[in-house]
């Protein structure tokens, strides 16, 4: 599958079904002006609001799809689904496009606009949908004849295994699943299903088999015996890409986003992998790149005044760099302005506490009120960071966080942030188990992400830094 082609397909589709409608509409507009326009067509083609028009309508078109999130997933489309969508974005779009452009141009009655606004709908909404019912039609066709697959991996090896994988392959029409192999939750001296796929491992191996296999889809289909070990292996592929889909017994025990989804005759639970809608994903960026660049150039002061500070309180670098770990388990560096001696770790990682004597006096000041962190906005604005998300941890502290509790590794499904719902309530961490007591308020913040959310920790961050009650 070529992913980057089939999204070209649709912006392509989509610039020009655009480009069409808004050229349509601008003609009608003029003929309701001029009932002989045809007699001297050439007019429109001759002004310049036409061409200025279609480089700017396509470009919002496009931009608006990007961030309702129509090009991921992108052959997942479900052509009804996809007329729903395309429906409400296009109203949205033409609403827009009305009160900018059009709300002050001239209108003779009230109707006429009325007529305008539906007119320019139905052109957007029919011709798109018309392209890309086209294409997904197509796509689809080429899933159920098999020509298209998604690289599959059953998890689970005895009856329920067995049966999911006969009903998949036995519906007439392809659900486009292409089975590498499986893996085994219990170690046991005969697995049923290993006649029919090869053996990949055990779960805990689930990250490096879908890398090493490039799988899109994972089946859970364990036993009732082994029920015990869901939330391990959903931890396990929660940190990655992968649709997760489990057969219905154990709909009672799963934990998340899900929603019931029927394949033909093999109905499963699909596991949504987003904690986000498309579109507040793509917001909570745009605030992440806006904040960051806004608070750079307002805290220049603040960074060449810490700056100072740092470099004259003790020898070294005025800048602490440290790798960290990022979402999906990706290592990169986090920059802080020191706040310890340049020998504070010559023994080894060590947290700090509250009466640390690595700590500078100078250090202590900018770990109150937060200026250590400011260094970070840079590190967000190259996307490695968010504004708020879990704090970023080193693996040497992850491992032992992760022997006690497993569903740490869930918040490497995000980015990690410069505050988080943990860091408002407990601020640095001394020891393990007070990264233990953080996770449970970062987990929550998991279950209810938002933007909404985002502001509210934001807020709260601030006041802290205003009243110096970081720790």
């Amino acid at each position: 599958m070529n992913r980057r082609l089939q999204v070209t397909k649709y912006v392509i589709l989509d610039w020009l079904s655009a480009a069409i409608a808004w050229s349509l509409f601008y003609i009608y507009r003029k003929y309701s002006e001029d009932s002989t326009l045809f007699s001297h067509i050439e007019s429109v083609y001759e002004d310049e609001k036409l061409w200025l028009g279609l480089f700017i309508i396509p470009l919002f078109w496009i931009t608006l799809y990007a961030i309702a999130g129509s090009y991921r997933r992108i052959y997942r489309k479900a052509r009804l689904k996809e007329l729903g969508q395309t429906f409400f974005i296009s109203l949205i779009g033409v609403t827009v496009i009305f009160f900018v452009l059009i709300l002050d141009d001239i209108i003779l009655t009230y109707k006429s606009y009325y007529q305008s606004f539906i007119t320019l709908f139905v052109y957007q909404f029919v011709i798109t949908y018309t392209f890309r019912l086209v294409i997904t039609t197509a796509t689809v066709r080429k899933i159920h004849s098999g020509k298209i697959g998604f690289n599959t991996v059953i998890v689970g090896s005895n009856g329920n295994a067995v049966n999911a994988y006969n009903d998949i392959n036995k519906q007439e029409i392809s659900a486009g699943n292409k089975f590498v192999g499986f893996v085994n939750v219990h170690d046991r001296k005969y697995f049923k299903i290993e006649q029919y796929m090869p053996y990949l491992g055990g779960y805990a191996d689930l990250n490096r088999i879908i890398k090493e296999y490039q799988i899109d889809e994972v089946i859970i289909a364990i036993e009732r015996s082994e029920i015990d070990t869901v939330e391990r292996i959903i931890i396990e592929l929660e940190t990655t890409s992968v649709l997760i889909k489990v057969i219905p017994l154990m709909q009672d025990i799963m934990f998340g986003s899900v929603k019931t989804s029927g394949i033909f005759h093999t109905p499963l639970i699909e596991i949504s992998p987003d904690l986000l809608p498309a579109w507040q994903q793509t917001v909570k960026r745009a605030m992440d790149i806006f904040a960051s660049i806004i608070a750079m150039i307002i805290l220049l002061p603040a960074y060449i005044i810490t700056a100072i500070g740092v470099k004259l309180s003790s020898r070294g670098p005025i800048l602490f760099s440290q790798e960290r770990i990022g979402k999906r388990g990706v290592p990169f560096m986090m920059h802080k302005f020191r706040s310890m001696y340049s020998d504070a770790e010559e023994a080894g990682p060590q947290l700090s506490s509250d009466d640390d004597p690595r700590i500078t006096p100078f250090g202590k000041f900018i770990r109150k009120v937060r200026l250590d962190e400011i260094p970070q906005f840079y590190t967000v604005l190259k996307g490695d960071m968010s504004l708020v998300g879990p704090r970023p941890e080193r693996q040497f502290y992850i491992d032992q966080i992760v022997k006690k509790a497993p569903p740490y590794r869930l918040l490497m499904k995000i980015k990690p942030g410069i505050t988080s719902w943990g860091q408002v309530k407990f601020g640095y961490a001394s020891n393990v188990d007070e990264m233990v007591e953080r996770l449970r308020y970062d987990i929550l913040y998991l279950e209810n992400m938002s933007i909404a959310m985002d502001f509210k920790i934001l807020i709260y961050t601030v006041l802290i830094v205003l009243q110096g009650r970081g720790k």
